[in-house]
């Protein structure tokens, strides 16, 4: 779905809009106004705000990678393997549905500090969504597709290579679109325990205990800056190399 840059900035007005509605409403400390917070936020670029935002995009852009690389080629060998999706789907059904945030604390305990159980917790969940998608895009070619590439030699490499993997590939980007938000959200609650660089650490010091609400805004308008981020390249990505399905 295409969206129009001047819906889009009107979009934003309307927000900013309502949210100076409710702080002029509201008339505390606890809600600064957009152009309080956006005063902050430019101070805070030369505060450190910059090394939380870069370290936040490191955990997120590494979890990804690592999901991708990991993900889309079991999930295109399980969508042709009708044998080996039987064995395992029982597994991945169980696995699925539960909500990752939960195994929070068990990472944190078994990877301890830095980047690597950050890393793992948005690994888990970009791992299933993609997985889940791939498998069943995977399974869900057309045979007599399959069947013509065969008949003028192609081998499993080159079906891999030709139809697999660009077929497969809207399914990757469709997984990363749904997960990015709780990629994020997931990122936040993990970046609360022991580290001190990353945005969730940065918006619970400021909030929680500085009690400096202009810079946790700041900070939380760093962390949607970085979704919206991921979800715009996600959309460039889709257009620049799946281009076939925007064809009218």
């Amino acid at each position: 779905m295409k969206i129009q840059k001047r819906h889009l900035f009107l979009a934003v007005l309307a927000l900013l809009a309502l949210w100076q509605l409710f702080a002029m409403i509201i008339n505390r400390p606890i809600l600064p106004t957009p152009i309080q917070v956006g005063e902050v936020f430019f101070e805070e670029l030369q505060n450190g705000l910059i090394e939380h935002f870069l370290a936040s995009l490191w955990r997120v852009l590494a979890s990804t990678a690592l999901a991708i690389l990991i993900a889309a080629p079991l999930g295109l060998i399980l969508g042709q393997s009708k044998r080996l999706n039987t064995f395992i789907s029982p597994a991945i059904y169980l696995v699925y549905p539960i909500p990752k945030v939960v195994l929070v604390p068990i990472i944190l305990l078994i990877l301890g500090v830095g980047d690597t159980p950050k890393i793992a917790i948005i690994f888990l969940i970009l791992f299933f969504q993609i997985l889940v998608l791939v498998r069943d895009q995977a399974a869900g070619l057309r045979p007599e597709l399959i069947q013509s590439v065969r008949s003028i030699g192609a081998g499993r490499r080159a079906l891999f290579r030709f139809v697999y993997i660009p077929a497969s590939l809207p399914a990757v980007l469709t997984a990363l679109r749904q997960s990015i938000g709780t990629a994020v959200a997931v990122l936040y609650i993990a970046e609360l325990f022991a580290t001190q660089k990353g945005l969730g650490y940065y918006i619970f010091l400021n909030g929680s205990t500085l009690f400096n609400y202009p810079a946790m805004y700041a900070g939380i308008v760093a962390m949607s800056l970085l979704g919206l981020g991921l979800y715009f390249t996600v959309d460039w990505l889709e257009r620049r190399y799946c281009n076939w399905q925007f064809v009218n």
